[in-house]
């Protein structure tokens, strides 16, 4: 027992407020009940996951009885597994895990099984196994120790003191590249469970009740997390893929409409736009008539002409002059493609400014300049890059640009010119090998971080009824 009297008797009802911190539930009944040898703690959907040298368990709790709407995820490393026999005499075989237990200000780790306990008063039970020789029970008597609260599940607590704990996390990737790479290991050495899916190979069963995941002909584990980088000749099936498991409740690092949208060149440019988000004048139309209009627009040439699904600088043309504009411009059109008309930036004289962003904050940026003879600063297509201190305004801009898609990690692309930061583009999945080596900075380190804080649980909206269940 850790308490400062290690030799302190506790005294306990038949039953009591308890606290399992390592476990993120800092208020719960428990039922004491010495008739029965095992403790058990009642939890759903529960997958093991991780290594078969060193298994874990990820379950979620409804701490609360009655209230499905408050779900607190959990994750333990599997201590056994064993075969219970319960009051009615029913066998079943349950994980056990060991956490620590902590009633009246008293703390001792207990081993506790895993089971579904739904329909029952009290969603813990602890057994004698878990009572140590101080303790003494007085089964007439409810409540000897200090009662505790379930309003700590309505307040921002129940987030700021949830614990780290081992995550099952997803990577949405059809290529083995260095940021999947990275992604992995760094999860790993976190001590998270992080599985590569090639987002081309799941298919979904859509319904109102159980909507689910399928991969290889097995129904995907729930995750904690799932990264996306999927890759743009995939973005309407990844995109579908991710709103399937946005309605399982899994947390995504970017979101399904985010990545649509910013895939979509005009789309983009009309949420920034409308976020009032500096950026070149741009321009686009569908008929041939309005070409002169087009180049109008946007300054007249030089310009820049892009496919609207265009990437790494591929489908992006610079016509120095009106002629050379209008015969790009009749040749997309010609080949039935969409495109759009962009001033082009001089003074930025063929270099742009890739501010990484994670959560809220830019994290590193630097300044690529395109090869010789290249308008385009793109790494892919043989730029360079140094790290670059930004300006405030800069990263203001940057910060509001990746807001307004709603994107946890994003790459957004500014030219420097005379009237101040523009926005050229907001890639929702960008690359970590440019930006790690320029910025010397661990951006998938970063990205863990910004996992591990948002999946901890949401507090409930109100405190009604929290007093009627606690009675």
């Amino acid at each position: 027992m850790s308490t400062d009297d290690p030799n302190q008797n506790l005294r306990l009802g038949w039953e009591e407020w308890v606290r399992l911190p390592t476990l993120g539930l800092p208020a719960l009944r428990a039922k004491i009940d010495t008739g029965a040898r095992t403790s058990a703690l009642h939890a759903t959907d529960i997958e093991t996951f991780g290594p078969q040298n060193a298994p874990k368990v990820r379950f979620t709790v409804h701490p609360i009885p009655g209230r499905d709407d408050l779900l607190i995820p959990c994750s333990a490393r599997i201590k056994d597994r064993r075969e219970v026999t319960s009051s009615n005499g029913d066998r079943e075989l349950r994980y056990v895990i060991e956490t620590d237990l902590e009633i009246g200000g008293v703390t001792w780790p207990v081993e506790v099984t895993l089971t579904d306990r739904r329909g029952m008063a009290l969603h813990m039970l602890l057994g004698r196994q878990a009572l140590t020789e101080n303790i003494s029970i007085v089964p007439s008597e409810r409540y000897c120790q200090p009662e505790l609260d379930y309003s700590v599940y309505a307040t921002p607590a129940i987030r700021k003191k949830a614990p780290n704990r081992a995550l099952r996390i997803a990577v949405l990737s059809r290529e083995d590249n260095y940021s999947t790479r990275r992604l992995v290991e760094e999860g790993e050495n976190r001590g998270h469970s992080v599985e590569v899916i090639d987002t081309t190979r799941c298919y979904m069963s859509i319904n109102a009740l159980a909507p689910e995941i399928h991969y290889d002909g097995k129904r995907l584990p729930r995750y904690d997390a799932v990264i996306p980088r999927i890759g743009a000749s995939v973005t309407q099936y990844g995109t579908a893929l991710l709103r399937q498991f946005e309605t399982i409740g899994t947390y995504c690092v970017n979101g399904s409409a985010g990545i649509t949208a910013s895939r979509d060149k005009l789309h983009a440019h009309q949420l920034l736009a409308r976020h009032k988000i500096g950026m070149p004048p741009t321009a686009f139309a569908a008929s041939p008539k309005d070409t002169n209009a087009l180049i109008d627009i946007v300054g007249g040439a030089p310009l820049i002409v892009k496919l609207l699904e265009s990437t790494q600088g591929k489908g992006v043309v610079l016509a120095e002059t009106k002629k050379a504009a209008e015969s790009v411009i009749t040749a997309f059109r010609g080949l039935k493609a969409n495109f759009l008309v962009q001033q082009f930036v001089k003074e930025a004289a063929g270099v742009d400014i890739r501010c990484f962003v994670v959560g809220s904050k830019v994290v590193a940026a630097m300044k690529r300049s395109g090869a010789e003879g290249d308008f385009r600063s793109n790494l892919h297509l043989g730029g360079s890059a140094v790290s670059v201190r930004i300006t405030k305004e800069e990263r203001s801009t940057a910060i509001r640009a990746a807001k307004c898609f709603g994107l946890g990690v994003a790459g957004v692309d500014l030219l420097r010119s005379e009237t101040g930061p523009k926005v050229l583009e907001v890639n929702s999945s960008p690359g970590l090998e440019g930006i790690e080596k320029t910025s010397k900075k661990d951006m998938a380190a970063l990205i863990h971080d910004e996992i591990e804080a948002n999946v901890r649980p949401t507090p409930l909206r109100s405190r009604k009824a929290l007093e009627n269940a606690a009675e």
